[in-house]
């Protein structure tokens, strides 16, 4: 006989479970909704316009309540300087161009040149002065952490290939648009010279304004080009490179010159930054080494990029009480910071933030104290621009390109080295900002040397496709070579016979292994 299934037991479920839904009417739901939702909305509206329209007339605050305060114009600011500069870095980048380039004309535009003359009432409105001074306070970070990235590209560079000309080009590329930059700012010092009166520096700070190199530029352009792997474009990344750092330390010298220190002043500068520099290139970088963590896991992230930004900003303040520019600092400290391992990662993402995010607020600065037109172009002025710029451009294409051409390389790419060399860019516009501060150019100097950083950096994709050098001066990607698994100790009688080349000569087979 079959057994009868036994029924499993179940367990009721409460009646109250059954009954917790239940269908209600529509008019129900509108009653419910009116009674506790709209009528009490209704009462705090009407009370409130009640209390705002019944008040005196003379109270505290009235008729203010629709305005924004300090917090809510620094990020209405904030906003439109990132939407800005969003716009007009992608507006650059249609037109061939580098981010950075429409992002520093975003910068202008929303300054006296442009918005600033069409409607000044709207620029006192977005941009008050306490939303100014909190955004100075983000472009100061910004610039930190941007020196911070030039110094992390610096430490990372290898020098390969004749050092000899390379130290040769580099030389070239820093004193042949120096000398003819100091030599065309001398009919120049009195009508130009800033609020310290210092001819003598005005004519060593534009000639050291004519031998800059926008690195980080340079590097988009390669990279946008295809030119990275190409003989120019490495040599053009060593030559900047070695460049930069040598015009920094002029210009911290040239500061320190006309602040009044003179040759002990200077004597006494060159040795803080000396120690500086002996103290972050060998104990911190050793510390540093050993204290991060080699791999890229994750772990302890958080510490690392706190430590990143505390030590940049500790070492702009070292070399702030030293007498050299804060952003000397932040260059060191990049060049001390590991360039690989979870710091190098960290300190890629926090610098590509800062460059996203910080950088628009320095262009933006920057293009609220420059007015472009308030430049009088008559025949003096235009002359001034124009002669700089020759001078510019002739001092940075030809001399390292005709350098690099009497070492040995050939003159097309030589051309095109002069030419990678001659992008200035941001670099520049940090250095003019420093000089202006300074007292060592006036206003209409600065709008000059901006005029001519923006255009020396437009040209040089241009002139480079002109050229036609993208595909025919790219390196050959080497082709991987598999590796074979060969046992310790192979045994000859096992060995595979070699491969068969019919295009082979007996001869060439037997001597070559």
């Amino acid at each position: 006989m079959t057994p009868e299934p036994t029924a499993e037991p179940t367990a009721e479920r409460p009646a109250a479970a059954a009954d917790s839904t239940r269908p209600v009417s529509r008019r129900r739901v509108w009653t419910a909704a009116g009674v506790t939702v709209i009528l009490p909305a209704l009462v705090i509206c009407g009370a409130a316009v009640w209390a705002w329209g019944g008040g005196p007339a003379d109270a505290p605050g009235s008729g203010t309540v629709h305005r924004l305060d300090a917090t809510g114009h620094f990020f209405l600011a904030a906003a439109v300087v990132l939407a800005a500069a969003l716009a007009g870095g992608a507006c650059a980048q249609r037109l061939g161009q580098p981010r950075v380039i429409g992002e520093i004309c975003a910068g202008l535009a929303l300054g006296p040149s442009l918005l600033g003359s069409l409607a000044p009432d709207a620029t006192g409105w977005l941009f008050p002065g306490p939303s100014v001074r909190l955004m100075e306070g983000l472009s100061q970070l910004g610039l930190a952490l941007f020196m911070f990235g030039v110094g992390q590209e610096l430490a990372g560079m290898r020098l390969r290939g004749t050092m000899g000309r390379t130290a040769l080009v580099s030389l070239a590329s820093l004193l042949v648009p120096f000398g003819l930059g100091a030599a065309a700012a001398l009919p120049m010092a009195g009508a130009f010279t800033g609020t310290a009166g210092n001819e003598t520096a005005f004519v060593l700070f534009v000639g050291c304004a004519m031998s800059i190199t926008a690195f980080p530029v340079l590097a988009r352009i390669l990279a946008d080009l295809g030119l990275t792997r190409s003989e120019p474009g490495r040599l053009a990344l060593v030559v900047a490179a070695i460049g930069d750092g040598g015009s920094w330390l002029v210009v911290a010298a040239i500061v320190t010159c006309a602040q009044g220190g003179g040759v002990h002043g200077l004597v006494v500068n060159g040795l803080g930054a000396a120690l500086a520099a002996v103290f972050f290139l060998w104990p911190l970088r050793r510390w540093l080494a050993r204290r991060l963590p080699d791999t890229e896991d994750g772990r302890g992230a958080v510490g690392v990029t706190v430590l990143l930004v505390a030590g940049v900003a500790a070492a702009s303040t070292l070399t702030a009480a030293l007498g050299i520019h804060q952003l000397i600092g932040a260059l060191l400290f990049g060049l001390a910071w590991p360039v690989r391992g979870q710091g190098a990662a960290l300190a890629d993402r926090v610098t590509g933030i800062a460059k996203t995010v910080l950088l628009p607020f320095f262009f933006f600065g920057f293009g609220l104290a420059t007015d472009l037109t308030a430049l009088h172009w008559d025949a003096t002025t235009a002359a001034v621009c124009a002669g700089l710029l020759l001078v510019a451009t002739v001092g940075k294409i030809a001399g390292p390109g005709l350098c690099a051409w009497l070492t040995g390389m050939d003159r097309r790419p030589a051309l095109i080295l002069g030419m990678l060399l001659n992008a200035r860019g941001l670099t520049e516009l940090v250095v003019i900002q420093i000089g202006f501060q300074a007292g060592l150019v006036d206003d209409g100097m600065r709008g000059v040397l901006t005029l001519v950083a923006l255009v020396t950096t437009v040209m040089t994709s241009p002139l480079l496709r002109l050229l036609g050098c993208p595909p025919s001066h790219r390196l050959p990607v080497p082709v991987p070579v598999p590796v074979m698994d060969i046992p310790e100790n192979p045994d000859p009688s096992k060995a595979p016979d070699p491969p068969r080349n019919t295009n082979m000569t007996a001869s060439t087979a037997g001597g070559t292994r």
